[in-house]
């Protein structure tokens, strides 16, 4: 079954045949070649032994060397361009399916360990197609024709090499399994490794800021030594095939020059014939030590080729529906409940409703479920019981991308990718963007000021995550993203929290500009930013405990008005 996966991908890479076929004819070629050159040499220095020469011969000899020289290099780089190609699309079609993963993977998978297959082991497969596919199959016609051209020569030699190929045999079949497994942990402890190093690079401002890097340190030495101990386990293995190879090659030489040396002695094979099996004895002896490492490696690459088939065979999100929505009508939640892990509800039969062209704000203590309510409406997640609905239809009958096009996002970490303030602000814009929308977004979004005042302007370097910004500036990009989007539904998750007095007023400011006519919700832990939406919906553990405006709230409902009165005092 691992075989037909590895031919499976080879086949999805689709690799050009007619290249293929050149590349093995080529291959062919210089192992055709090859096989002609002890034939040439023997009459050479059978010529020699009797004290003539041909000059014929030297030029034929000369002219094996360089066709076999010029059909090698070029079957090389057919068969590397192949490789790379497959290589390139399996690259290709795993990092679309990584993309088109559902949320639900990425919180279970890390994602060095994610970056670990795309790039590691697919290039376990690109070694093997590479430089082994061509060897392996030019060291057998190498193998069969120089066993041929022997019989011919002297066939009682041939018999005693022939001897050696079992015991070569015996030695490295039982040793395939151990291969296998000892490759498959170790690309696993790798991907852990990788994993972890992501982690730890992606957040070194936290590392070094809790002074966590010993801590890191300790584990990162634990991996690495992990890694260690399964590459001296491979190292073990090879340890006893390589010798015990070699051992037998020269032991084959010994009894063969030794047994030959006798023939030629007493004149029953002439020197030239004794050079010549020599070679071809190293013809073969070469392909079967390629043929040691192809083994190795091909078994790497069948653990590869599990991990890769594994994670092309993930299901990833729906994207099918329809593509017209209607969001002048409501959006509800209907009889609501979700579990991110089974048995432990973060949802609960939540019901409400939202009017087009409202706000509605979602308030309660951390950990209630509020942001779960959110990733439901982004379609990150599905209902575990119940639906969502927009005008009575089932959200999940709509076209994911067109649902996700239509939805702006603003939330408390304001993500900023790594590259310039124009490429935030027009992120995931399919289209070029006029310039002079760019800058009316950001103007709506009261960024256009402190943009205008940077060296580079929109084209100024953000760095990775936005890093060279301040938490104001960057919720404005963030802001300004949205506004480009021109979204009929707009999510606000704490869209104002962290940020000093003056920057929360003028991210206030362009929230407004934001919120004109659109469908809002809010999830806010300041009352303030909230009092004025037309629903106010509290959520406990998971439940709708309360919903109503500012005054019914705060007249009936006690965990509201607790939260007020906290607020109040803080002030």
């Amino acid at each position: 079954m691992k075989l037909a996966d590895f031919f499976q991908l080879l086949k999805m890479g689709n690799p050009s045949k007619p290249l293929i076929a050149a590349a093995l004819f080529l291959g062919l070629l210089e192992t055709g070649a090859g096989l002609v050159v002890p034939l040439l040499t023997k009459n050479l220095i059978d010529q020699l032994s009797d004290g003539g020469i041909d000059w014929t011969i030297i030029v034929f000899l000369l002219s094996a060397f360089l066709f076999q020289t010029v059909a090698g290099g070029f079957s090389f780089y057919a068969m590397t361009y192949v490789g790379e190609n497959i290589v390139a699309r399996l690259r290709e079609n795993l990092w679309s399916r990584v993309l088109d993963l559902p949320v639900s993977y990425f919180d279970k998978h890390e994602s060095g360990e994610t970056m670990s297959r795309i790039i590691q082991d697919t290039n376990m497969v690109k070694m093997l197609v590479t430089n082994h596919f061509v060897a392996f199959l030019s060291g057998i016609v190498s193998i069969v024709g120089s066993v041929i051209i022997l019989l011919i020569i002297d066939w009682q030699i041939t018999l005693i090499m022939f001897l050696s190929v079992p015991l070569a045999l015996l030695a490295i079949l039982p040793l395939g399994k151990i291969i296998y497994k000892i490759a498959m942990q170790s690309q696993d402890e790798m991907a852990a490794f990788s994993g972890h190093l992501g982690r730890v690079l992606h957040e070194i401002r936290l590392v070094k800021a809790y002074n966590a890097q010993p801590a890191e340190e300790m584990e990162g030495k634990e991996e690495i030594r992990r890694l260690l101990r399964f590459g001296l386990k491979e190292a073990k293995i090879l340890a006893v095939v390589s010798p015990f190879m070699t051992m037998l090659i020269m032991l084959v030489v010994v009894v063969i020059i030794g047994y030959g040396g006798a023939r030629v002695a007493s004149g029953a094979m002439s020197p030239g014939s004794l050079v010549a099996i020599i070679i071809y004895l190293f013809q073969i002896v070469m392909p079967f030590s390629q043929f040691a490492s192809f083994f190795t490696t091909f078994q790497k690459t069948m653990g590869a080729t599990e991990r890769i088939v594994e994670m092309l065979k993930m299901k990833g999100e729906v994207g099918g529906g329809k593509k017209e929505i209607d969001f002048g009508k409501p959006l509800a939640f209907h009889n609501v409940s979700f579990a991110y892990e089974e048995g432990k509800m973060a949802l609960k039969a939540v019901d409400f409703t939202a009017e087009p062209g409202k706000t509605v704000a979602f308030v309660g203590p951390s950990g209630g479920g509020k942001t779960t309510i959110f990733s439901l409406i982004e379609r990150f997640y599905k209902p575990t019981e119940g639906m969502i609905t927009i005008g009575g239809e089932n959200i999940e009958a709509f076209d994911l991308h067109s649902w996700r096009g239509a939805i702006g996002y603003v939330s408390q970490e304001s993500p900023i990718i790594s590259g310039t303030i124009r490429e935030n602000i027009c992120y995931g814009i399919e289209k070029p963007v006029p310039e002079e929308k760019v800058k009316e977004a950001a103007r709506l979004a009261n960024a256009s000021e402190f943009i205008e005042k940077l060296p580079q302007g929109y084209d100024t370097e953000v760095g990775e995550r936005g890093v060279k910004l301040s938490g104001g500036q960057r919720q404005r990009i963030a802001i300004a993203r949205a506004l480009l989007r021109d979204p009929k539904l707009l999510l606000l998750d704490e869209a104002t929290s962290n940020l000093d007095s003056e920057s929360e007023g003028l991210v206030q400011e362009a929230l407004k500009n934001l919120m004109k006519g659109r469908t809002t919700f809010i999830i806010a832990h300041r009352l303030s930013t909230v009092v004025d939406a037309d629903t106010i919906i509290v959520i406990e553990d998971g439940r709708v405990t309360g919903q109503g405006t500012h005054e019914e709230l705060l007249a009936a409902h006690a965990l509201y008005q607790k939260l007020v009165k906290q607020q109040f005092k803080m002030k």
